[in-house]
């Protein structure tokens, strides 16, 4: 949950700062020289721009949700929580082939875990104290285990290229909007680049467009949670990992702020609220680690 809503957050802004840029070095106007519109042009600048925001979100990734969140890096353990986080991770990162992940503890109420970083070898995981006072060391082991798993999967860069697919596809369609705005509704017909009121009309067919883009991206991350779930049972046990779930579910639904773990999905939604969930329903969760899928 955390992993996902950080790594857009990020992404969106570098997205929205490049964009800003090449306005104002005056790239825009190279879509326009000929007084239509240059398609490979604006192709071209549509990848680089999506890319390198996605790309750029994921070498930031570990640096930027540290400090979101406030994270205390465990450099030298100095109680027995903080050595038995460091030894559990240790030991299941060797199982899974990885390098061992920095681990991490951050102040906040929910029970909630996440892993981040650019490659397998360089990641970070990390609990929030919330988890640490609601949950069992067996339950607690599990959540590690699916965020060990999230890393060896490799799933951030997934995201990230899917993420960079998916920006592409939204600057471009939204610079058309713009040009259509500026050279059909305001009948701007300056060679020179287009105007204000086309990058107003691109700035706000970007803010549509990348809500309606994200509904892809979650559900990529819905459907890498069950493979997390797996790999995380197969880690610490399946017994575990279906006791991790069930707190989780016994934990929110005893909340007191429903609607801020249903904005995030955590225990799951129906109609149209589903596509923009990032974790699937606990029930389906669980029922899928009980019957082996």
């Amino acid at each position: 949950m955390k992993r996902i809503f950080l790594f857009i957050l990020t992404n969106l802004a570098v997205v929205f700062v490049i964009n800003i840029t090449l306005r104002i070095l005056g790239v825009d106007r190279w879509l326009s020289q000929t007084g239509g519109i240059n398609f490979n042009a604006l192709l071209v600048m549509s990848l680089v721009i999506g890319f390198s925001g996605s790309l750029i979100s994921l070498a930031m990734s570990k640096w930027s949700a540290k400090r979101m969140v406030g994270a205390h890096v465990i450099e030298t353990p100095v109680d027995p929580t903080e050595r038995w986080l460091a030894d559990t991770v240790r030991k299941q990162a060797q199982v899974a082939g990885i390098g061992m992940p920095e681990v991490a503890i951050y102040d906040a109420p929910d029970v909630n875990a996440f892993a981040t970083g650019w490659n397998r070898d360089d990641a970070l995981v990390a609990v929030s104290t919330g988890l640490l006072h609601s949950m069992s060391r067996d339950e607690a082991e599990a959540v590690l285990a699916h965020e060990i798993s999230h890393v060896a999967n490799g799933d951030m860069v997934t995201l990230a290229l899917i993420q960079g697919v998916v920006n592409t596809f939204v600057i471009f369609f939204s610079k058309l909007f713009g040009y259509f705005v500026d050279r059909v509704l305001l009948k701007n017909d300056e060679r020179n680049g287009l105007g204000m009121g086309a990058f107003a009309a691109e700035i706000v067919a970007q803010l549509v467009l990348g809500v309606l883009a994200s509904v892809i991206v979650m559900w990529f991350s819905r459907q890498r949670e069950f493979r997390a779930d797996a790999g995380g049972a197969n880690l610490a046990g399946r017994n575990k990992m279906i006791a991790a779930l069930e707190r989780l579910k016994v934990n929110h639904e005893q909340t007191a702020l429903p609607e801020k773990i249903a904005a995030f999905g955590i225990s799951g939604g129906h109609g149209f609220a589903r596509l923009f969930m990032t974790h699937p329903p606990l029930d389906e969760r669980i029922e899928a680690l009980r019957s082996g899928i």
